[in-house]
């Protein structure tokens, strides 16, 4: 009977313990560009993490960092990440993967060196710009690009459109209107809906995106799986994850490139 209980017991502490999922707070970029499909099964496979992801925008990820709600983030602003490891939210900032950004349009711009100068042209002909408005890492950047041509979008016309949505919302708003629109270059080619839109600048060192993993402070809240968290950042940056993360492609362009340091 002891021999039996014990025996039901363990296999109820077993099935407890494989139901506790590890929560994550990824970029809506992360999740358009189809990686999550690939990374996730292989998680589990190598792992046993039941990675559960929660698709918001940086800003909100980060938030949901600092309130105990998940377990890590992977996000993609550094001024943010650095205020979210100054507040105490986090235990430590590691780089796993970058891309870059670019700006998709229905149309060349002409002759621009850098994006500010592409920035500028598009204010001047007051073209239609669709920006995500959400807080997004994405949204951070257009921001500070728009901040570096001395431009402040709270002067500009209705042909400045904020939706206040994901990439693939504002991507989907972009093609329809034939519009502009910034986007994480991953998200961009794994995009179905191109419609008339293609890239019409890349390649400025200022559209450089990198992408970091931030483990939640423990002394957020007891449920914090602070030790998945470090499982987890340990599988994305071993050889298994660099090999899946510099493979993926699409149309033979990659989508990222790992840069985790041992």
């Amino acid at each position: 009977m002891i021999r039996d209980f014990i025996a039901v017991l363990a296999m109820l502490v077993g099935t407890v313990v494989a139901a506790e999922d590890m929560r994550l707070a990824v970029t809506t970029s992360f999740d358009n560009s189809g990686l999550a499909d690939i990374l996730i099964p292989q998680i589990k496979a190598d792992t046993g993490l039941d990675v559960q992801l929660l698709v918001v925008g940086t800003g909100q990820a980060l938030r949901l960092g600092a309130a105990g709600d998940v377990d890590a983030v992977l996000v993609h602003s550094r001024s943010a990440e650095d205020a979210f490891l100054a507040d105490g939210h986090g235990t430590h900032r590691r780089e796993i993967m970058y891309n870059d950004f670019v700006l998709v349009g229905p149309s060349s711009l002409g002759v621009v060196a850098t994006i500010t100068q592409a920035m500028s042209v598009l204010a001047a002909i007051n073209a239609p710009f669709i920006s995500r408005g959400d807080d997004s890492g994405t949204h951070k950047a257009e921001q500070r690009l728009w901040q570096a041509a001395g431009l402040n979008t709270a002067e500009f016309g209705n042909w400045y459109r904020s939706v206040g949505a994901g990439m693939g919302a504002a991507l989907n708003t972009a093609s329809a209107m034939d519009a502009y629109v910034i986007s994480d270059r991953a998200s961009w080619l794994n995009f179905g809906n191109k419609g008339n839109l293609g890239i019409v600048f890349s390649g400025d060192p200022a559209l450089f995106n990198q992408y970091a993993y931030l483990p939640v402070n423990p002394d957020k809240g007891k449920n914090i799986r602070h030790s998945s968290a470090l499982q987890l950042e340990s599988w994305l940056t071993s050889d298994r994850a660099k090999a899946l993360i510099n493979g993926y492609q699409i149309d033979g362009q990659p989508l990222f490139v790992f840069n985790a340091t041992p």
